[in-house]
């Protein structure tokens, strides 16, 4: 909240707030990559330190992951990806790129292009916190009910489209930076 306020503070006092088109488009681009930020940063987090450390932490410690940690981790993970993908497309829309970006720039190729697959890659990604993590971590940390081998499945099920959205984060990451510097 701090944050917030100061950077409000700060803004309003250096007189970088316009009320302009261009403007606008800055604070949607500097709210998605907050929010990235924080999605990515999570996602990260979940793949490289809180997934490979669990068989370190001893049995009687694990509940405060599960019952304390976890979920907290995972509603900023999960509305952090709303938030990113919102502000993209509000952002595309500002910018006049958005129909060009999801057609992947067909016909024009460079900067749309480049956005393009780092929107589409961002789209799968979010699908996958949504729809298939989100859900299955639902039933390992006892949100809804889930039977002992149900649990085990949906936390491996919920591991893999973690993986997976790793392994996507990193050509998302190079095509959205492309698209500001190389094209």
């Amino acid at each position: 909240m701090f944050g917030g306020g100061l950077v409000l503070v700060l803004a309003l006092v250096s007189g970088s707030v316009q009320m302009s088109q261009a403007w606008f488009a800055f604070l949607f681009r500097w709210l998605h990559v907050m929010s990235g930020i924080m999605w990515i940063g999570l996602l990260w987090y979940f793949n490289f330190v809180q997934i490979p450390s669990m068989p370190k932490i001893p049995d009687e410690q694990k509940p405060a992951i599960s019952k304390v940690i976890a979920p907290t981790a995972l509603f900023w993970f999960r509305w952090s990806a709303l938030s990113t993908v919102v502000t993209g497309l509000i952002l595309a829309t500002l910018n006049g790129y958005i129909v060009k970006a999801m057609l992947l720039g067909i016909g024009t190729w460079g900067q749309t292009t480049y956005i393009g697959l780092g929107m589409w890659l961002g789209l799968v990604m979010s699908f996958n916190v949504w729809m298939i993590i989100w859900p299955n971590q639902q039933k390992v940390l006892g949100l809804v009910e889930a039977t002992a081998e149900e649990k085990q499945a949906a936390a491996r099920v919920a591991m893999l489209a973690s993986r997976f959205n790793t392994m996507f984060s990193i050509p998302m990451l190079y095509f959205m930076v492309a698209a500001q510097n190389i094209a």
